[in-house]
């Protein structure tokens, strides 16, 4: 089976990083406002509620799966699944914020979102500084 593809949830995309801010200054962040402008493109912050509906600046609609605050956000995007995950980092005063995506339609679509998750990712650390 190629890399990134999976029995059940199609193809799939992870991207992860260590930052230099605790859990929760990352947490946070991306659950606010400026946070989900930049990972998601929605107005925030985030609704937290199981079902909660949101709407992005381009259109696309989703609804919260799960939400388990300073930890992780899954909401559909679309046809396809994502994930936020934030964890500590090796040593204290570092996190690891990982975006994961699953039920992509194809190879190429895989890395096209892998660009993306790069390049949010990139944004996300300069808005934390």
């Amino acid at each position: 089976m190629p890399v990134g593809l999976t029995r059940d949830a199609g193809w799939e995309i992870g991207v992860s990083r260590t930052l230099h801010q605790p859990p929760q200054a990352v947490w946070e962040f991306i659950t606010g406002p400026e946070g989900v402008a930049l990972w998601l493109g929605a107005e925030g912050p985030l609704p937290a509620e199981k079902g909660a509906p949101y709407r992005t600046a381009d259109g696309t609609e989703g609804e919260i799966r799960s939400y388990r605050p300073g930890g992780r956000i899954r909401l559909t995007y679309g046809p396809s699944t994502v994930q936020v995950t934030v964890t500590p980092g090796s040593s204290e005063g570092r996190a690891v914020l990982r975006f994961h995506q699953e039920r992509l339609a194809s190879a190429a679509e895989r890395e096209e979102r892998r660009t993306h998750w790069k390049g949010v990712m990139d944004r996300v650390a300069a808005g934390l500084g």
